[in-house]
């Protein structure tokens, strides 16, 4: 049976679970919620580093992604802008991106990976 590894753990979630060779990380939202959606996936990116480092590894490692914006008309090309110079060259994971209502209206970014561990 593998180990399976939770990091930033509370009642309600983990912020990483490390398990099968796998590290998920859970959606990630800005901190500072009244720039754009370039600000906001900046800080989100920025995020994930982190708790890619936590794991133990980096955005190299990245098997998949899911992105969430409040308005994907509006808000998809900054997204992208930021995620295109983010992601390192030959290493983009697959990738999902939806138009979803979020847990405040403030909010228009989140994003959650995967990645081998």
């Amino acid at each position: 049976m593998t180990d399976i590894v939770r990091i930033e753990t509370n009642q309600r979630m983990s912020r990483v679970v490390k398990a099968a060779g796998l590290v998920f990380i859970g959606g990630q939202t800005a901190n500072e919620r009244t720039p754009d959606v370039k600000a906001q996936t900046t800080q989100v990116l920025d995020k994930i580093d982190g708790f890619l480092e936590k794991a133990g590894i980096d955005k190299t490692r990245l098997v998949s992604a899911q992105v969430w914006l409040s308005d994907i008309a509006r808000d998809f090309a900054g997204m992208n802008e930021v995620w295109d110079a983010w992601v390192p060259a030959g290493c983009a994971p697959t990738r999902a991106t939806v138009q979803s209502q979020l847990a405040a209206p403030d909010l228009l970014v989140e994003i959650s990976v995967t990645a081998l561990g």
